[in-house]
């Protein structure tokens, strides 16, 4: 899991979800890029190709897990802070949009399948 943001913030919300033990590891970093997925990724020993980053910003979640091979899944939410826009990247076949997370089993299996 690759999450942005403030270290004591993210680990208390990462604790009160009590998903964490569903992660080989947490990266909490102060920016998501390329850069920074790519460096995540080699340490893990993780395949981009078969990697997905989930998220509600187009600008740190989806386009840069894109750039280095991973599938990026888009989950809109309604308010999006002006500094995380950027265009979807809708021809892309590693972009896909889905409308909440309780669609994200159905986009895995229909992925791996």
């Amino acid at each position: 899991m690759i999450t942005k943001g403030d270290l004591l913030d993210q680990e208390r919300k990462l604790a009160q979800s009590g998903i964490g033990d569903l992660f080989d590891g947490v990266e909490i970093v102060s920016d998501k890029s390329p850069v920074v997925y790519a460096r995540v990724f080699h340490a893990y020993g993780a395949d981009p190709g078969a990697t997905m980053m989930v998220g509600n910003s187009m600008k740190s979640d989806v386009v840069p897990a894109i750039e280095v091979g991973a599938w990026g899944v888009y989950v809109p939410h309604g308010l999006v802070w002006e500094l995380e826009h950027a265009e979807a990247p809708n021809n892309h076949p590693r972009f896909r949009e889905i409308s909440d997370l309780g669609d994200l089993s159905g986009l895995v299996a229909e992925i791996t399948s």
